[in-house]
């Protein structure tokens, strides 16, 4: 058995009535019985003691209940409160994003409009540049043929025995395969 209703309980000390009625079940579990009947002989001092013990512990322990119930309360408003404002602030949000997935998909349907104007003007651009580089280098090559042409001409003119005297291309290879090389036609630019 434990002493500790023997101390004494001071005001505002918290003891746990629990323990107190586990003790008085104790005392009455190892009481001895009474000859010839079921009752038992239980030390008056003893219980009274604990049951004094658990009326002052009793108020201590309804305020802690009280204390406790209250914060439960305020947690449960304080909750319910954080909640709500939760809730709004989702429905806030959802009808945002509704506007915004609106607006997106708007955007997105022209953004895919401008791409395909995009594309389809440079596919058109790059068409007329590659006319327009087709026909430059037609003009270019016709320049270059009359050059080439022109060219030829004043060779001739210079020296009129020259065309005579080339070897053909035939005769050319013939001689370089043979070791001898073909005879040097601008002689005369060195001299």
């Amino acid at each position: 058995m434990t002493d500790f209703y023997q101390q004494g309980v001071q005001p505002g000390e918290s003891v746990d009535f629990a323990l107190l009625l586990d003790e008085l079940l104790n005392i009455i579990e190892t009481a001895k019985s009474m000859p010839l009947s079921s009752s038992v002989l239980v030390s008056r001092d003893e219980v009274t003691n604990i049951l004094l013990h658990a009326r002052d512990a009793l108020p201590v322990e309804l305020d802690r209940a009280r204390r406790l119930m209250l914060d439960r309360n305020e947690l449960i408003i304080q909750a319910e409160r954080e909640a709500n404002a939760l809730i709004d602030e989702a429905r806030s949000q959802a009808a945002h994003l509704v506007q915004r997935t609106e607006v997106v998909r708007q955007a997105n349907t022209h953004a895919e409009r401008i791409v395909a104007d995009a594309q389809s003007a440079a596919i058109s651009l790059r068409r007329e540049a590659e006319d327009f580089i087709d026909k430059k280098l037609a003009a270019a090559e016709i320049v270059i043929d009359r050059v080439a042409r022109t060219l030829q001409a004043g060779r001739e003119k210079l020296h009129p025995n020259l065309a005579a005297a080339e070897p053909s291309e035939d005769e050319a290879v013939l001689g370089e395969d043979q070791g001898q090389s073909a005879p040097d036609l601008f002689d005369q630019d060195f001299a």
